[in-house]
């Protein structure tokens, strides 16, 4: 997944440790160097992330990354119910459209010489999303067997991750090695269905849309476990390469 994923990675990234190291090697100028040692470090790390979520929002080419949105994702999948009749659908494709609005709401931070370690709440207002569908099984004592268009609307969407990395000298510098990264989220109100349903059989686009506005908090549930481990995967990725980059003394102001 790339885009504005990329672009979620690198606010979470600039919350570690200041951002002198990505102003002066990366031409981002625009962020000013939080100091380790000021009581006020958590409030200047979240106002840095959230000044280069704006700047991020058009792409940072100094940073490669040309464009942030739309996401995509390869594959999701449901289950739903057991044996042979029990439901079972694949979203392929999926593209989202929304995080570039992303704001830090809340930040902790400890930093100390061996371990760096950040908590963050996010928020996003709306997110957008579209993909290819195919299910099997049944649905409300229809058989649900079928593909065809997905479309979702999530509105009120927060977001907590934490991440924890250790300065580790290479080539005589110091560079973070990140050590763990987790992440939830939950979602406020959800719009979705399906449509152009191949075959044009509406009983069916009309149960499984019936079915799907009744219990959209219960199929994100069965699909968060799956959403969350390809994203934790991806912020994984960007946030090691990005270490690799930026030495961690050019980082923090002592």
């Amino acid at each position: 997944m790339k885009g504005a994923l990329v672009f979620l990675c690198a606010s979470l990234v600039i919350c570690l440790a200041g951002v002198e190291a990505m102003g002066k090697y990366r031409g981002l100028e625009f962020l000013e160097p939080c100091s380790r040692r000021s009581p006020h470090l958590e409030a200047c790390l979240a106002r840095s992330a959230n000044i280069l979520t704006e700047h991020f929002k058009h792409g940072l080419p100094q940073l490669g990354f040309n464009e942030v949105e739309p996401i995509i994702l390869d594959e999701l999948h449901i289950a739903l119910g057991g044996g042979p009749d029990g439901y079972r659908a694949q979203f392929r494709d999926v593209e989202a459209k929304g995080v570039s609005a992303l704001r830090v709401t809340g930040l902790r931070a400890r930093i100390t010489d061996d371990e760096v370690q950040v908590q963050l709440a996010l928020s996003i207002p709306r997110i957008r999303a579209k993909a290819n569908y195919r299910s099997s099984g049944k649905l409300i004592l229809v058989q649900a067997s079928g593909a065809g268009d997905y479309w979702g609307e999530y509105e009120g969407v927060k977001a907590k991750v934490f991440i924890r990395a250790k300065p580790t000298p290479i080539g005589g510098r110091q560079y973070l090695h990140l050590q763990q990264l987790k992440m939830d989220f939950s979602v406020q109100n959800i719009k979705m269905g399906v449509e152009n349903v191949h075959d044009g059989n509406t009983i069916l686009q009309a149960a499984l849309n019936l079915f799907i506005n009744s219990n959209s908090q219960e199929l994100l549930k069965e699909m968060k476990p799956d959403l969350r481990r390809k994203l934790v995967q991806v912020m994984t990725a960007f946030v090691e390469k990005l270490f690799d980059q930026v030495p961690y003394d050019a980082w923090i102001e002592d």
